[in-house]
């Protein structure tokens, strides 16, 4: 099991660049035919895009197991809303890798007979409540963390004057626009102070929007679509080159 483990993370690199890729080409391909370029080279890039699609797909086999390791090590966690969202979050990785898996026998030719369509309906929605609950494990760390540095202010205009000289503006607001002032303040402080935590809400905001798009729960277009994996891809890439902008737990 876990000489498993240290295999697919090895891979989750190559895995993402083809991620990044694939969505790439998906983004160009929008913008070719948006702009009426050579029908010919844009079915070549679809090509490129489907043939990404399948090697990323030969990278996450297994990785089912990987998710149902980080869940198992999510359960020990000592805050309940963290353990709920992470195990949970897991639990549907590896239900979402394992429902992948299945399409990388279809799509490779090993199960022609497979009902593709359906299969990737139940990736996506596995793959949406995921991201539902990572979004949601996001939410709790930055109320945790705003929580702790309002309660280390002392008082209510320290922190804006600190941060933007507003104390005098602050005087002549309503209490309701004061309290949202001071919240959007804390709330930028906490992200510009904790960049794993930004890396990984910037991520999931990103990402949501595909499994919404594929499930036609919010319709967008594939060049959103691909922009948003792009983007995704490349922040998840900086996070594998530098390990210390992983959100931990």
């Amino acid at each position: 099991m876990e000489s498993w483990v240290r295999f697919s993370a090895q891979s989750q690199a190559k895995e993402r660049l083809f991620r990044a890729a694939q969505y790439a080409c998906t983004f160009l391909s929008y913008t070719l035919q948006k702009n009426r370029t050579n029908p010919e080279f844009i079915a070549r890039v679809k090509q490129l895009e489907a043939h990404m699609s399948l090697g990323r797909k030969l990278f996450r086999l297994g990785n089912s197991v990987d998710a149902l390791e980080s869940a198992k090590r999510a359960i020990h966690l000592s805050d309940i809303i963290l353990r709920f969202c992470i195990t949970v979050s897991n639990l549907n990785r590896a239900m979402y890798f394992a429902c992948d898996n299945i399409l990388w026998l279809g799509k490779s030719g090993l199960a022609p007979d497979m009902d593709q369509d359906k299969w990737s309906q139940r990736s996506f929605r596995y793959y949406l409540f995921a991201l539902i609950m990572n979004l949601s494990r996001d939410a709790y760390e930055i109320r945790l963390l705003i929580e702790r540095e309002a309660a280390s202010q002392h008082h209510k205009g320290c922190f804006v004057m600190e941060n933007g000289g507003m104390e005098e503006a602050e005087q002549h607001t309503k209490p309701l626009e004061r309290r949202l002032r001071m919240q959007l303040l804390l709330l930028i402080h906490v992200l510009r102070s904790n960049p794993p935590l930004l890396l990984d809400v910037l991520k999931n905001a990103c990402d949501i929007f595909i499994p919404l798009d594929k499930l036609g729960l919010y319709r967008t277009n594939p060049g959103f679509v691909g922009l948003c994996g792009l983007a995704s891809s490349v922040l998840s890439i900086l996070s594998i080159v530098q390990p210390w902008l992983k959100l931990k737990p």
